[in-house]
């Protein structure tokens, strides 16, 4: 099983030795969980300005009993969004961005499991291809914005530009220039053309990394240059029209309903809920006679 390695939004501040002194409360619970001392970093010992930077004191797991409630409350509400969204035939663009194993994935599948993936779909683009490298940088996320009344959330997005290809060198010094000079217009452009924009960014500082795939080896290597990419990123395109929310992913569960909340708050909607429907009595029988069941073929009940 891979080991799991501690990670912040900015370069891990150096520990002062411990030896012989008494284990801190946050030394206690690493090793009362498995896992090694190096594993959390105290939040007395980073600095201001890291804690500014998404970190947040210590709080308490937010238990089931209390989070399955509220989660329902608010996917009963993105219901409620998701069919305004179709009747006033609204667009709707949410992007999610942040580090590997930030929550990106959670939140969005959180969102989607009640929705109709006809009006609320994900888009998770690969790697472009020879073609699509050919082509203008944002042409191929053009092709999947929303038509009237639908949500398209970006798990990832445009923004690989400005993060993993300008820290990989997959894009060249004027490309990733371009890219901050074009964005900002490009993203005004869709709002004026009637866009809903709302981008999120979750941002950890002691987040759990159990995927360790080439990439995510590079990426824990180079940490200080995806924080300048990001911090670089925002100075531009940071915009009045489209502003970043920064998500708090240091504790998953709070960061989903956070980021659900805040996600309602920002796009007035109304209750369409219809009114409870009467059936109609059935058809009456006229004497159908159903084909023996030995004439189909079923699936083996194995369960």
């Amino acid at each position: 099983m891979p080991k799991k390695t501690g990670t912040t939004d900015r370069a891990p501040a150096k520990r002062a030795d411990t030896d012989g002194q008494r284990a801190t409360p946050d030394e206690r619970r690493a090793k009362a969980d498995g896992r090694p001392e190096k594993a959390r970093i105290s939040a007395a010992a980073r600095s201001p300005e890291q804690l500014s930077d998404g970190a947040s004191a210590v709080r308490a797991r937010l238990r089931n009993k209390d989070y399955l409630p509220e989660l329902i409350r608010l996917q009963l509400e993105l219901v409620k969004l998701q069919e305004w969204i179709r009747h006033q035939g609204l667009n709707v663009v949410v992007i999610f961005e942040g580090r590997d194993a930030a929550g990106k994935g959670g939140v969005i599948k959180t969102i989607t499991q009640s929705l109709n993936p006809r009006i609320c779909r994900v888009v998770a683009l690969p790697a472009p291809s020879e073609r699509e490298k050919s082509q203008w940088y944002f042409q191929r996320y053009v092709a999947h914005l929303p038509a009237a009344g639908e949500m398209v959330l970006f798990d990832r997005s445009w923004y690989n530009r400005a993060g993993v290809e300008r820290v990989m060198g997959f894009c060249s010094d004027e490309e990733y220039q371009e890219f901050l000079r074009s964005c900002p217009e490009f993203e005004r452009m869709l709002i004026r053309s009637g866009i809903i924009l709302i981008k999120y960014w979750f941002s950890v500082s002691d987040a759990k990394r159990w995927k360790l795939s080439p990439m995510d080896l590079q990426s824990r290597s180079r940490w200080l240059d995806y924080s300048r990419a990001k911090d670089e990123m925002f100075a531009h395109c940071d915009i009045k029209q489209a502003p970043w929310y920064v998500v708090n992913a240091d504790d998953k569960k709070r960061a989903r309903l956070n980021c659900i909340s805040h996600l309602l708050g920002l796009i007035p909607y109304k209750d369409l809920t219809p009114d409870v429907i009467e059936l109609p009595p059935r058809q009456a029988d006229t004497g159908y006679v159903r084909p023996p069941l030995t004439d189909q073929t079923f699936v083996p009940e194995v369960h």
